[in-house]
């Protein structure tokens, strides 16, 4: 089981708990409304779970805690539904303690998020994971790790810390992110963001508040590819920390994102579509900004939000919030690379394919990737993410040829975007299938999923 946790195995996962229950695939259909012939296929893989109700209703007939299964408990979708709701008519008011929910408990929650971060959920409900499970990112966040959690220093490198210097680090920081050059971004975040920390404690608090958010805000989307969710939750709180200190408004809107997607990751996601919704909207309250910057801020909360309620199953909420991400992207009209992160009308049919996907839509999810120009995309991160949310799709479809495609042009695109760990469980599964792909062990064996 703790094999099945670590892969996001739903299949073995369900399978496991069936059997330890002692009931019968004919017992499971009948209950919740398909052949034993279907759900055996789903238990060994080769036919994809189709939609986040099955997924419900296993859960509740088999007694397993919803979360293993990547579900949200039913109160928080109800609370996420509700809220949504009453934020796009307009009848909910914004205050500064909304960003973290309930009013007057944000560092109580912020600190509940960190310490439920520190380990893996897998860990909390199983046990300590094995080291040949232990997340191969690790080593090359060591740095970053040590900066984080012992406060270790890392040496300015010679690099006296004027303003120009550090809004260098953050442009190269930007940059390494946008191609894909993760290694080299986690090599060099511990130093950049020690300059620029430099800077405020050499008389520029305010000064520095923006570069430092900046850099935890790269430093947070780093660990969240890279799967490590631990400290992406502590890098997101200090991109909130630095940015409450003197940031601008889109500077701390960026930073509520990056909350948004740590609360995602631990399963929170009534919390963290509350936290970019409630941003959005504080935002577009905002004059003092330049308007295109805002718009483009303000859409990638939407579109944020709207993933979100995907990954909980809330087709209504999350059709509401892309549906509002769409509209500001057509305020915009075209994609905006600003402060390192894009966004416009292509952005939003990403996030559609995303949603479809996470759905059981994947016919649909397809047809939004038709309408997209690879080409024109406008960074290697942007292009990767693309292929990979195809492959997705087709994986989810059965078509296992065109999903090995869609990763061979997600490697190509950018190779160390394709060693995630979505891709590593892709490839581990188009094993089944070696002798009609040709090359697809060597390539399982180049994203680490033969590790």
């Amino acid at each position: 089981m703790r094999d099945a946790l670590v892969r996001r195995d739903a299949g073995a996962i369900v399978r496991l708990a069936r059997r330890a229950s002692d009931i019968t695939l004919a017992q499971l259909g009948a209950a919740v409304g398909y052949t034993a012939a279907s759900l055996s296929r789903m238990e060994r893989g080769k036919q994809p779970m189709p939609d986040v109700q099955l997924l419900r209703q296993v859960a509740e007939y088999l007694d397993i805690p919803p979360d293993l299964l990547g579900l949200a408990p039913r109160h928080e979708q109800a609370t996420s539904r509700g809220y949504v709701d009453e934020r796009l008519s307009g009848t909910t008011r914004v205050g500064p303690h909304a960003l973290f929910g309930e009013e007057g408990d944000d560092p109580v929650r912020r600190r509940k998020l960190l310490t439920g971060l520190a380990g893996a959920t897998s860990s909390a409900v199983l046990g300590p994971t094995p080291a040949a499970a232990q997340s191969p990112a690790r080593p090359m966040l060591s740095g970053l790790e040590d900066l984080l959690l012992h406060r270790q220093n890392n040496p300015l490198l010679g690099t006296d810390p004027t303003p120009s210097a550090v809004l260098a680090a953050v442009d190269a920081s930007r940059r390494d992110f946008s191609a894909c050059r993760y290694d080299a971004l986690a090599r060099g975040l511990p130093s950049r963001i020690t300059l620029a920390q430099a800077l405020g404690a050499e008389g520029h608090p305010r000064q520095a508040a923006t570069p430092v958010a900046d850099l935890y805000t790269v430093a947070t989307r780093l660990c969240i590819k890279l799967g490590e969710d631990g400290l992406a939750a502590v890098t997101a709180d200090r991109a909130l920390t630095a940015a409450l200190s003197g940031a601008d408004a889109l500077t701390i809107a960026e930073a509520h994102r990056m909350v948004s997607s740590a609360w995602r990751r631990q399963g929170h996601y009534a919390r963290a579509t509350d936290v970019a919704v409630t941003a959005a909207q504080q935002l577009a309250t905002d004059r003092t900004t330049d308007m295109t910057e805002r718009l483009s801020v303000q859409g990638n909360l939407y579109a944020t939000a709207a993933y979100t309620a995907a990954k909980q199953g809330d087709r209504h909420t999350a059709q509401a919030l892309i549906t509002e991400a769409q509209a500001t992207a057509g305020q915009l009209g075209r994609d905006e690379l600003l402060r390192g992160t894009v966004f416009g009308p292509s952005q939003v049919l990403l996030h559609q394919i995303s949603i479809s996907y996470l759905l059981g839509d994947a016919g649909q999810a397809i047809e939004h990737a038709r309408r997209i120009d690879t080409a024109a995309l406008p960074t290697s991160e942007r292009q990767a993410r693309y292929w990979i949310d195809v492959a997705r799709a087709f994986d989810q479809w059965g078509k296992p040829d065109r999903c090995y495609r869609a990763l061979l042009a997600a490697e190509h695109a950018a190779p160390q975007e394709a060693r995630r760990g979505s891709v590593r469980t892709m490839a581990a599964g188009l094993m089944r299938h070696d002798r009609a792909l040709p090359g697809v062990r060597a390539f399982a064996q180049r994203v680490g999923a033969l590790a």
